[in-house]
């Protein structure tokens, strides 16, 4: 019998199957991202219901008095706010509720994205309607700064390139499923571009829809991440290396009633410990409003346990 060795893959072959995927994708959601112009600037947004509803970010719409979206088939309306998130950069639009079904496309599971996987983007860029470019997910659980100073987590990072008026369009599978919401590049470096994550997008949409905004609570505390020295730890046997610094305590605050105080530590809240600025802030979700809350503090060498009722957060 005589063997043949298995062929090597046909670099043609497999490039026609990667054009195919991408155009799949685009073709199955291209008609669902508009353009957004609000004011002096604006970007993209995804229909994600057929009665409408868009997503965009926080940031292309903030502060304008008008939005206009303007589909592809070239049909310009007037985008009304559903309800906006500054900590998560998503915004909800309505459009042309009298004007019947649109194209929609459909939020993916994110939870189910792999690194390597082929990552499309579609949007806007410089104005420059439904521009597409492809690249790969570069990485999961990216953690990224919003401009309202709190920490997002859960980014998917990619290499698809994004540019200004990118922002609010969708990222995408070749299955046609969006799985991520595009937020951000860092300027000047190339290829480090991430978006919101759908799951994320799905939960604060809702939120949104329901409320107008996302409800959060707060303690009313600045402060900063610091290292705790290792004969601090030691001599309190406390088993993390980082905590929380108090810096400022707003006056009237949960905190200040509960007499929290400038220089103390805090080490953990209920029975979480408290690393990070950012533990902090995943804390303080909204299911914590109103509940007394334990909060162990260092001060003076001196271990405490204060209880802080978190009130709910106003900001927009």
């Amino acid at each position: 019998m005589i063997r043949r060795e298995q062929s090597e893959p046909d670099d043609g072959a497999l490039l026609d199957a990667y054009s195919r995927a991408v155009t799949y994708a685009v073709e199955v959601v291209a008609p669902s991202v508009v353009k957004i112009e609000a004011g002096r600037g604006g970007g993209s947004g995804v229909i994600f219901t057929p009665d409408g509803l868009l997503l965009t970010n926080h940031h292309v719409v903030a502060g304008a008095d008008r939005i206009v979206a303007q589909l592809p088939d070239g049909r310009s309306m007037r985008a009304d706010l559903v309800g906006r998130d500054a900590d998560t950069d998503l915004a909800v639009l309505r459009i042309g509720a009298e004007s019947g079904s649109f194209p929609w496309a459909t939020l993916g599971n994110s939870l189910a994205v792999r690194v390597g996987q082929v990552a499309i983007a579609i949007g806007n860029p410089y104005g420059l309607q439904h521009s597409v470019t492809a690249g790969i997910v570069s990485a999961l659980g990216r953690s990224l700064r919003a401009q309202s100073g709190r920490l997002m987590d859960d980014i998917i990072q990619t290499d698809a390139a994004l540019n200004p008026g990118n922002s609010g369009g969708p990222l995408v599978t070749t299955t046609g499923e969006v799985i991520g919401i595009n937020t951000a590049t860092i300027v000047p470096a190339q290829g480090l571009c991430f978006a919101i994550a759908s799951n994320t997008a799905r939960f604060v949409a809702a939120r949104l829809i329901r409320d107008g905004r996302i409800c959060r609570s707060y303690i009313g505390v600045g402060g900063q991440t610091v290292p705790v020295p290792r004969a601090l730890a030691r001599q309190q046997q406390l088993a993390i290396a980082s905590a929380v610094l108090v810096v400022a305590v707003e006056p009237r605050s949960p905190a200040a009633t509960a007499g929290m105080r400038d220089g103390d530590l805090i080490l953990g809240c209920g029975e979480e410990p408290v690393t990070s600025v950012e533990d902090l802030h995943r804390y303080l979700t909204d299911e914590r409003v109103s509940v007394p809350t334990p909060v162990t503090i260092l001060r003076r060498g001196q271990r405490r346990r204060l209880v802080v009722v978190p009130a709910e957060s106003r900001r927009d």
